[in-house]
């Protein structure tokens, strides 16, 4: 009971934010900006950037391919992770 009193108070807290892409593009690091300009020559999209201790990871979407990157600019196309709609 507490882990789905605990799952709702996290899906009240999440809201769409609108942002400027070129917002984002501003937050990435330098190497991760190199990264991702080549992955949107394959028509990748930056969606969102996840900062969580201190790890800046940006999330990149082309159709149902999932990439990241880290803050050091490396690409994985094959990341754990699932991305809630």
């Amino acid at each position: 009971m507490a882990v789905a009193m605990q799952r709702e108070a996290l899906l009240e807290r999440r809201q769409e934010i609108a942002t400027d892409n070129d917002e984002l593009w501003e937050e990435l690091t330098l190497a991760q900006k190199f990264a991702a300009s080549s992955l949107t020559q394959f028509g990748y999209k930056l969606n969102f950037i996840r900062d969580y201790h201190n790890t800046h990871i940006a999330i990149l979407t082309c159709n149902e391919n999932v990439a990241v990157i880290t803050k050091g600019g490396e690409i994985n196309t094959s990341p754990n992770i699932s991305i809630r709609v």
